[in-house]
């Protein structure tokens, strides 16, 4: 400890161009990200509501890089990799969570302000976030028509719903392992298969196995948040608009519920009965 002060840089080098701010906002395009925000009323909870949904995506997209990386590490049967991307995913999973408390005392009246302007828009046509189900392997082909005039989402999607899930690649572990796995088709929703739920009861139970055992926790973990983030959903949308149609012309708060009571990796969480 030298008790000196050191102060940060307040000029940088010579070779920058007049106008183009800090190296830390050109990192960070920040002139770019703040005028991202256009509320189109005067209702101040608008503003909050934009900012919300757009740190939404970005972690949406921050959450697909994991499992994305989570899923090559299980192909390549690397589950030290896999765990990893898992536990990142999870403190993403965590922050996207908790964005719902910036939404969550938004009262009707608040919302019903700028609620007509939004049109048909709907976080429902999220397409980053329909991939992170893709991924999960809650699929469903009739959702592509939402994108069918827009081309770059509809590929990606496309291509996501035919690779195997990041789930499909776990069982496939266990596969190569010797436990008996029904195989699937890609492009289909995983329900609950027996099968699987006994292969995960040998798992559990079998000493040898408890790598694959830790694969199983951390995969519960991925699961575990994505309920929370569902049932956070759905008690947000009861609390700011009750049992209004959604703007997408869905449901609304019935789909919201259905969706959170789906158990995503069923047979982790049924094998349990039998522990």
């Amino acid at each position: 400890m030298t008790g000196q002060t050191h102060r940060p840089h307040l000029r940088y080098g010579n070779d920058q161009e007049p106008g183009t701010s800090t190296p830390y906002s050109r990192y960070v395009r920040l002139t770019e990200l703040h005028s991202l925000q256009q509320p189109r009323s005067t209702e101040p909870s608008e503003y909050t509501f934009i900012v919300t949904t757009q740190v939404m995506e970005l972690l949406f997209g921050q959450l697909h890089r994991e499992w994305t990386a989570a899923r090559a590490a299980l192909r390549e049967d690397d589950l030290s990799a896999a765990g990893d991307a898992l536990r990142r995913g999870h403190h993403v999973q965590d922050v996207l969570v908790s964005s719902w408390d910036l939404l969550a005392t938004m009262t009707p009246a608040e919302f019903n302000a700028f609620r007509p302007l939004l049109g048909e828009a709907s976080g429902f046509q999220s397409s980053a976030y329909l991939l992170l189900e893709f991924l999960l392997g809650n699929k469903s082909e009739r959702l592509l028509t939402m994108y069918q005039d827009s081309p770059g989402e509809y590929d990606a999607l496309f291509a996501e719903l035919r690779t195997p899930s990041l789930y499909d690649e776990a069982l496939a572990v266990l596969a190569r392992r010797g436990l008996e796995i029904p195989p699937a088709p890609s492009t289909a929703h995983h329900g609950h298969d027996d099968t699987v739920e006994a292969a995960w009861r040998t798992v559990y139970t079998d000493p040898a196995l408890a790598d694959l055992a830790r694969l199983g926790e951390a995969l519960l973990d991925t699961a575990e948040r994505v309920t929370r983030w569902r049932q956070r959903h759905y008690s947000t949308v009861k609390r700011t608009m009750g049992g209004k149609p959604g703007t997408a012309g869905s449901s609304g708060l019935s789909w919201l519920k259905h969706a959170a009571d789906q158990d995503v990796f069923p047979e982790l969480w049924s094998v349990r009965n039998e522990l």
